[in-house]
């Protein structure tokens, strides 16, 4: 008898079998070696066959078995071993052993497997022992062994696993299991070919990735695109100067898509922040207020007048508890100006960088203060602090000249710019304590938004392009750096102005406001790569 035979016999009369061969009339098949409990099969047809359903263990050498379909074994429910070794199948499929709920021994070894089904080993659930050593499988399904709670030995050696992404769930899998495993040495890829899959660390595997796919279309072109909250819910504004409206727009929970839901006049628009300010291009930015609990709208206050010639941002922050607006004037006669609330309505409190055509303006907080950065068509970017009641002048943006618009972002405890430069090359900074200082530089053409966005885990930021297409990039922590992600499109996007992002119905979305286009919106989804 072989070495099958004999692993068999050992295992038997270990657990006080009997294995004097009495083969039982009519249930022991042709080329079968049988006994009152067991059988030693070599060279049998295919599957299933007849045997005693009180069989205990059965063995399979060098059988024409050709795969293991499902219910293989459903006449020998009774089985305690089952050996196969050195056949030709190549595939085992779902539910192959089902109906074998006492087998506590599964040896399949030597074989040419090289695909096992992820629900082939479904029901066992006395099994303590199993081997898939020296087959083919270069990975394993996920959940494979989900149910197999009595486990206390696997054996997986002699595979040529793959240690990539479809290896990361077993290495997650083996500390939560009082059982004995033994992997083996990876066969690939080349980096990893030879360590033992014992070593490895399951933090250092890259196995979540994320994409953008188009998801709808939303009508005329937008200068920019914010995010709101009305009732619960979130809504979004799209400032769309050729229409000469504020549109919000809603869910639809029936049709599964973004609808229009409201519009507020507002002749060549720029910004809708927050449904407060509507800047306009050429003058008059006003003030927007409920006069009833629903969501319509209506001017109460045109803005400065005198000092907002041409608009071209408005931001909101907030300064020693209450809220004000810094509007970014981009004509040569402006002024950028600082309006806080005052009784009903929002008045100027100070003015800010007069003359110098400013085209964008963002609100952060460094060192626990708050603070202004400036860009302008004539300057390099201006950074001021909050003090003494107003903002003074703090610092500029060193090697950044002609930069369109400016965004930051934190991660890690760090504050980050992009700065957005309409010909050149964008630039990422980082504030090192004192000053923002050179970190990256992205070349872009015709950009006129480089806009960082936290969608989910993930920090990206996208560089929007009047030539080209649009790129995403997100920040890898390990390098501390922007890496491409993805183009979007198509569609491609036609003179983007603005990014943002809403979750809503369990489902993440990006939209971006296009110029010369409609407002396209696109479905962020997670794909795990270790499935």
């Amino acid at each position: 008898m072989g070495g099958a035979g004999i692993l068999l016999l050992l295992l038997l009369a270990g657990a006080g079998a009997v294995v004097a061969w009495r083969p039982p009339k009519g249930k022991c098949p042709l080329r079968c070696s049988c006994s009152k409990d067991s059988a030693l099969c070599e060279g049998s047809p295919d599957l299933p066959v007849s045997f005693s359903p009180t069989l205990l263990s059965l063995s399979l050498v060098r059988t024409g078995v050709t795969q293991l379909k499902a219910g293989s074994f459903l006449r020998i429910p009774s089985l305690h071993l089952l050996l196969l070794t050195s056949n030709s199948f190549s595939v085992i499929e779902d539910d192959a052993f089902a109906g074998l709920s006492h087998l506590q021994y599964l040896f399949i070894e030597d074989n040419e497997i090289g695909s096992i089904s992820k629900n082939a080993l479904r029901g066992l659930r006395s099994l303590t022992h199993l081997s898939l050593a020296n087959n083919h499988l270069e990975a394993l399904p996920r959940f494979l062994f989900r149910g197999l709670e009595t486990l206390t030995h696997v054996d997986l050696r002699g595979n040529p696993f793959q240690c990539d992404c479809r290896i990361l769930w077993l290495l997650q899998w083996m500390p939560t299991m009082n059982a004995s495993v033994g992997t083996g040495a990876c066969a690939g890829p080349a980096a990893l070919s030879h360590m033992q899959i014992r070593h490895l660390d399951p933090k250092t595997f890259k196995c979540r990735a994320i994409e953008l796919s188009w998801f709808q279309t939303v009508g005329e072109s937008a200068l920019s695109v914010e995010l709101f909250s009305y009732q619960g819910e979130p809504h979004i504004v799209l400032a769309q100067p050729f229409a000469g409206r504020c549109l919000i727009l809603s869910w639809d929970y029936s049709l599964q898509r973004f609808r229009p839901e409201e519009e507020l006049p507002a002749p060549s628009v720029v910004s809708c922040s927050l449904l407060v300010l509507a800047a306009r291009l050429w003058g008059g930015s006003q003030l927007w207020a409920r006069p009833s609990p629903g969501l319509r709208l209506a001017a109460t206050q045109t803005l400065a007048p005198r000092r907002l010639l041409r608009p071209n941002d408005a931001e909101l922050l907030w300064l020693e508890g209450q809220p004000c607006f810094v509007v970014a004037d981009a004509s040569k006669a402006g002024s950028t100006t600082l309006l806080c609330r005052d009784g009903p309505g929002f008045y100027p409190h100070q003015s800010l960088h007069a003359w110098h055509r400013d085209t964008d303006a963002e609100a952060l907080e460094l060192d626990g203060r708050p603070h202004l950065l400036l860009a302008s068509a004539s300057q390099r970017p201006v950074l001021f602090h909050w003090t003494g009641g107003r903002f003074e002048r703090r610092t500029d943006i060193p090697e950044a000249e002609d930069v369109y618009a400016t965004r930051h972002f934190q991660a890690g405890g760090d504050v980050f710019l992009c700065l957005t430069r309409y010909i050149g090359d964008s630039m990422v900074m980082r504030w090192d304590g004192s000053m923002f200082r050179l970190l990256q530089q992205l070349p872009s053409r015709g950009a006129h938004v480089f806009q960082p966005l936290l969608i989910a885990r993930d920090q990206l930021a996208i560089l929007g392009s009047d030539f080209a297409f649009s790129q995403v990039l997100r920040l890898e922590p390990d390098k501390g750096l922007l890496e491409p992600l993805q183009e979007l499109g198509p569609p491609a996007l036609v003179a983007p102005r603005a990014f943002t992002h809403v979750t809503i119905a369990g489902r993440r979305f990006l939209f971006a406001a296009c110029f010369k286009g409609p407002t396209q919106i696109y479905q962020h989804h997670e794909i795990d790569l270790s499935a």
